[in-house]
């Protein structure tokens, strides 16, 4: 029994004089810092910029493009005054459709954040 809390006296004064020591603070500031020197030295990576987007704004974009490349490919094909304005309504209509996949996915995506 006495074995029992010497060692116990023991560990606790360890744990006391390691609280105690300065260079805790020290050691951790100079690991943080490391590591964020580690993380600003990475290179660039525009695919990674691009996939941190959210789908929620992606999606939008993609429907704009589309809604574009609409707007100039439907009055050669329709000879028509309304043929633009029908393209701009298609756009609108895409960007509209494109901002509620987009958000859908994002809250698939974070259900499934959750759930790990």
């Amino acid at each position: 029994m006495p074995d029992q809390e010497s060692e116990r006296l023991k560990r606790l004064r360890e744990k006391q004089l390691a609280d105690r020591d300065p260079l805790v603070k020290q050691r951790k500031f100079q690991h943080t810092s490391s590591v964020k020197e580690k993380r600003a030295q990475k290179p660039f990576s525009l695919s990674k910029a691009w996939s941190d987007i959210p789908h929620v704004i992606k999606y939008p974009f993609y429907a704009l493009i589309i809604g574009v490349i609409l707007i100039f490919i439907l009055p050669t094909l329709w000879d028509s005054p309304y043929a633009i304005f029908a393209a701009v309504a298609a756009t609108a209509i895409f960007i509209i459709f494109g901002l509620i996949v987009g958000n859908s996915i994002d809250l698939r995506d974070e259900i499934k954040d959750n759930l790990k």
